[in-house]
């Protein structure tokens, strides 16, 4: 069988039907069969072919990705990666980093960094961002290595991903553990968000671990994946994230808001496994956390 990195592989387990059903009969994207068919990607049995074959039981067919130009500019920096194999890679992204690049921020990205990354270890690849996190915001974020993966984790953040986070929250919660389901609209042509009814449908669960002074500890869910989601509906329910200047948690004695990725669930793009990971509370954090 042709080596994963470069090939997605499968063994039919049906006889009688047409390749390109057979493609679509797996789960592949027709966007990716399109490509795939045009870059003349598609092998059977380990020879490339180019006609509409009819599959048999025990053949495999293999799909070539295609090598591609770095999508950001290459630096350097040593990086937390959590977890990678052929198709993924898990990086917990430290807090003021963006995740993009954008007018503001051609360098310094995590974008910039995978991009050395890659480079450094020969994936000849763009870098293709699953989530995406706030610039303050530290915690988990999936690279996807192709464009196949991508698709299909990208599907899965729909609604089969379990997303935690922590938040440093101003005040003590009167109830200590709920669900806020309350729609999220954009402000004008501003960056903020707020809950309005006229927004889109938006769901976070919310508990309390710790209280430590005037400050709440919180485990949060998100159920969807709105922009500013957890943030919005904190402050809906009187607790800004610490830090947090955008949504009323200023606070001198931190930088930024004290808001962390901490744990992912989904399943493999390629073997359908159940995959979990989790991300340490940064310094920062912790450093209120057993100082305060």
């Amino acid at each position: 069988m042709l080596n994963s990195y470069e090939y997605l592989n499968y063994v039919s387990n049906i006889s009688g039907i047409k390749l390109r059903d057979y493609l679509n009969e797996v789960g592949l994207s027709s966007r990716f069969i399109r490509t795939s068919i045009r870059e003349k990607n598609i092998y059977l049995n380990e020879e490339n072919i180019f006609k509409n074959e009819i599959i048999k039981i025990g053949d495999v067919v293999s799909i070539k990705f295609s090598k591609e130009d770095l999508n950001g500019y290459p630096q350097f920096k040593t990086l937390d990666i959590i977890y990678e194999d052929d198709d993924i890679l898990v990086v917990n992204k430290e807090a003021n980093m963006p995740t993009h690049t954008s007018k503001g921020h051609l360098r310094g990205t995590l974008l910039n960094y995978m991009a050395g990354y890659f480079l450094e270890k020969g994936i000849e690849r763009k870098v293709r961002f699953v989530n995406r996190l706030d610039k303050d915001t530290s915690g988990l974020v999936v690279v996807a290595k192709n464009a196949f993966a991508h698709y299909n984790i990208s599907e899965q953040f729909k609604g089969d991903v379990v997303k935690n986070y922590i938040a440093f929250c101003k005040g003590k919660f009167e109830k200590t553990e709920g669900i806020v389901e309350e729609p999220i609209l954009r402000v004008g042509d501003s960056i903020i968000r707020e809950v309005n009814r006229n927004g889109k449908y938006a769901k976070t669960s919310y508990r309390v671990v710790r209280e430590i002074g005037d400050i709440s500890i919180v485990e949060l869910h998100l159920f969807t994946g709105r922009t500013h989601q957890i943030r919005v509906h904190l402050k809906h329910l009187g607790h800004p994230i610490l830090g947090d200047v955008l949504y009323g948690g200023q606070d001198q004695s931190v930088k930024r808001q004290l808001l962390h990725c901490s744990y992912m669930k989904f399943s493999h793009p390629r073997t359908g496994e159940d995959l979990e990971f989790k991300a340490d509370l940064p310094k920062d954090m912790i450093s209120l956390l057993y100082n305060y």
